[in-house]
């Protein structure tokens, strides 16, 4: 079912990016694509991983090489809202439209790599237990964050990490060099990734919400258990506030006859 509706989601998306292509006849967006498919990678290489997370031990290399690039890809999922920064002034006639594309595109792929993330972590508990699981999470959110940081400011891939290593480790030199960027450049970083933990945190905790016993009892079941309603200080519920048929009442008093 989650596969599902992330699929629908992404066909949705797609389906709005083209549309807006057409009425526009601008292909400005189409880069949204590129992203929505880069971020279901992370997704690709966790349910890999999950795959090859367990034994024989011959299948260990593949769960490294798996996980290895789960994280390398991971930020391209969150990366999307940072394409909120294509807003400008000369598009004003078309900004609620194109607020409403990339943040539809910004969210499917949040939670494409937000379940890869859940995927991931389930590996890592059943490894280690639940407490080194959420430390985990943090770990990524961080890392994420700088990924982030890299991808959108320094204009690097997550395959530039193997492809173009020593120019990554030059340019990150000069970066922490520069007189300003340092600073901005680490709140960027801490802001991006507190802001995927507490995302995270959140669907976590309403993805594991207990089901709810109803107020009343479930007819003929004979139970009172249950959640009671609290009323104010001299409320009467409704139903005792309500006159007793005359049928009733002239059975009471026999009763008590």
């Amino acid at each position: 079912m989650p596969m599902l509706a992330l699929a629908f989601a992404s066909a949705v998306c797609l389906g709005l990016v083209s549309g807006r292509m057409l009425w526009t006849r601008n292909i400005r967006y189409i880069f949204l694509i590129w992203n929505l498919f880069l971020a279901w990678l992370p997704l690709l290489f966790a349910l890999l991983a999950q795959e090859t997370s367990e034994p024989p031990a011959a299948r260990n290399w593949r769960f490294a090489f798996c996980a290895g690039a789960w994280l390398l890809f991971f930020p391209n999922a969150p990366y999307i809202f940072t394409d909120l920064s294509h807003l400008t002034a000369s598009f004003a006639a078309h900004f609620w439209v194109d607020l409403m594309l990339i943040l539809s595109c910004a969210l499917t792929g949040l939670i494409l790599g937000f379940v890869s993330l859940h995927l991931m972590q389930g590996i890592v508990q059943r490894r280690v237990g639940a407490a080194l699981s959420w430390l985990f999470v943090a770990a990524v959110a961080a890392l994420s964050g700088v990924g982030v940081w890299l991808g959108r400011f320094m204009r690097f891939n997550s395959w530039d990490v193997v492809l173009r290593p020593v120019e990554l480790y030059q340019r990150i030199g000069s970066g922490a060099l520069h007189p300003h960027r340092p600073r901005a450049s680490l709140a960027f970083a801490v802001l991006f990734a507190t802001f995927l933990f507490i995302a995270y945190v959140m669907l976590y905790a309403l993805t594991h919400l207990r089901h709810i016993e109803p107020l009343t009892p479930a007819p003929d079941s004979g139970k009172t258990g249950g959640p009671r309603l609290a009323l104010p200080l001299g409320a009467v519920p409704e139903e005792l506030g309500k006159e007793a048929p005359a049928e009733q009442l002239h059975a009471a008093g026999a009763s008590r006859n």
